[in-house]
Formats: C-alpha cells, structure tokens, sequence
C-alpha cells in the first residue's frame, strides 16, 4: 500500500495581487510608499509624483511638457500638480538666475515630514550659533555703602530729673469712604437713526399705558426713552414684541415705570440682524469660457492653475 505524501502549501495568497519580481540593475527609481500608498490623494496626483521623482534633475514638468507626454488634459495636470504642492511632494520658489532673469524652481520631495523637521533643526540651530555670538558684558560692581558711626550718647546732666515722654496717641480707625458706583449703562442707540423710526417709537412708548395702565409715562420719559425703543425697532423687533418685553410681568407696586423701561431697554436687548450674504455673481472664463462665481471677472481656477503651471519661463527640478 502506497504512502500518502503531504501536499507543501503554496506560498502565493489564495486572493489578492501575486508580485512577480525581478531583479532590476537598471532603469529603475526608488518611490517611497509615502507617495505610493498615499490615501489622501488622487491615482492621478500618485501616478504624476511618481513620475516627476524618477525624472533627473533639470527636467522641464509644466504643465505644457507633461500634457505633451500623457493622455490627460492641461486641467487635470495641473489640478495633480496642485495636490503634490498641497502635500509637500512638490515645493515651488521663484529665484534669479544668470542674465537677470527669473526662473521657477520646482522641489521634489520623497519624505515632506522629514525634509521640513531638518529644515526646522537647520533653522533652529542657526538662531543658537547666533545668539551665542552676543557677550554679555561684564556686570558692574555693586558698591556697598560704609556704615556711619553710631552718635556718642548725649550725657543728661544730673541734677535734672528725667523728662516723661507722654505715649503717641492711638490713631482713630475711620471707615474709607464708600466706593463710587459705577456709571449707569447708557441707552441704546440705532445705527442709522432716522425721523420715521423716532416717530415710530415715540408712538409705541406713549401707548403702552393704553395696553399697560401702570406704565403711564410724562413726555420727559417719553423723549428719553425713545433712542432705546428706536434701536429695537431697528433691529428687527415688532412693535407687539416690544410692548410685551417691556411690560409683561411689572413688579408689584410699581415706583418707578420710567426707571424699570429703560432696564428692561438695556438688558433685554436683542442681537442686531445678521447682514445678508451678498450673492456673488456668475462670470465667464476668458479662456475657457465656462460660468464660475466670483466678484471680478478672469479665469476660473483649473485655468488659473494651468497658468500657474506655464512653461512660459525656465523651470528647474530639483530633488
């Protein structure tokens, strides 16, 4: 009878992708999996990082150059661009070059976390070796008066008999004065005072006592209280609402209705109406003619970014 063998388990996962490797002496680049396996962004941005990193230095990538090598339009490579910039995989500086001119450097980063804390230490480092650079001077040196000699005893004569010295009388303890009160808050205003809104006021303040018998107001009440009314009215409260705000549940007996009014004016005031948000208005692109919102007209912003991205001026590549 012949002996079963035992099967040896294959090595190769049972789902998912199977690498099949080669090794590589050649026409190869390393990519670090921080750009590879970057969840943040999208194929396309990972697939352009990918490229501009296996470039050499000094290659030309606007937005033009890479447009003329791949499939996809000048939009959508200059929005991947913009996301590489946004992550930290790409940096771009515009500095002088030779003639005077003005180049735009382009930074390709493989690791943005650690290229950023070793420009922070170089930086950091900078500002010790400066500060270490300042001597500080040398401290002054503190004089320390001499003391005075104690005076000689005054000898008394002895056929004088010693003088009683009466005690110091004991100071009287007076209460501070009271403190001052604060000043009232004042009144409310409106912002944008007005004839009609005054009128409108003055009316609700003289009628309460129609609706309220206990607020019954003299004409002085009437004309100081009505900049407080008018700045409700401003801002947006009914005139029923005010009425109610300002009498409902008086306390009992009522002294003062002038006094209680602006009270209730002062410290129930509500919030100023909120402005309106201005609608901003539809422009048509210059290049692209495509409807975008916005104050001024131009471009929109994929054709902003395309214009960013020109290969109107040299660039440079730097790793």
């Amino acid at each position: 009878m012949d002996t079963q063998q035992a099967i040896a388990p294959s090595r190769a996962p049972s789902a998912g992708v199977v690498h099949i490797n080669i090794r590589l002496t050649d026409g190869y680049s390393i990519i670090s999996n921080r750009l590879s396996q970057h969840r943040d962004m999208s194929l396309l941005a990972i697939g352009l990082g990918t490229h501009i990193q296996s470039l050499p230095a000094g290659r030309r990538i606007g937005v033009k150059a890479l447009a003329a090598i791949f499939p996809e339009s000048e939009a959508r490579i200059a929005a991947a661009l913009r996301e590489l910039e946004h992550h930290g995989f790409l940096r771009r500086t515009r500095e002088r070059v030779r003639g005077g001119r003005v180049a735009t450097r382009t930074e390709s980063y493989n690791h943005p976390e650690a290229a950023a804390r070793r420009a922070e230490a170089g930086a950091r480092a900078g500002a010790v070796a400066t500060s270490a650079r300042v001597i500080d001077p040398a401290p002054a040196p503190v004089r320390v008066p001499e003391r005075e000699p104690a005076p000689a005893p005054v000898p008394v004569p002895a056929s004088e008999p010693p003088v009683a010295r009466e005690p110091d009388p004991v100071p009287r303890l007076v209460p501070p004065p009271a403190a001052p009160k604060p000043p009232p808050p004042p009144l409310p205003f409106p912002r944008r005072p007005s004839a009609p809104l005054f009128d409108e006021a003055a009316r609700l303040l003289a009628g309460l006592q129609v609706s309220a018998p206990l607020f019954a107001l003299s004409e002085v009440d009437v004309e100081r209280l009505t900049p407080g009314v008018a700045a409700w009215l401003e801002r947006g409260v009914r005139p029923d609402a005010v009425r109610v705000a300002l009498t409902d549940d008086p306390p009992v007996p009522l002294r003062h209705p002038a006094k209680l009014l602006r009270h209730r004016l002062i410290a129930l005031l509500p919030p100023p109406v909120p402005a309106a948000v201005p609608v901003v208005p539809l422009q048509n692109c210059d290049d692209c003619d495509r409807a975008f919102r916005s104050p001024v007209p131009g471009c929109c912003g994929e054709c902003r970014d395309v214009r960013a991205y020109a290969d109107d001026e040299p660039c440079l590549l730097g790793a």
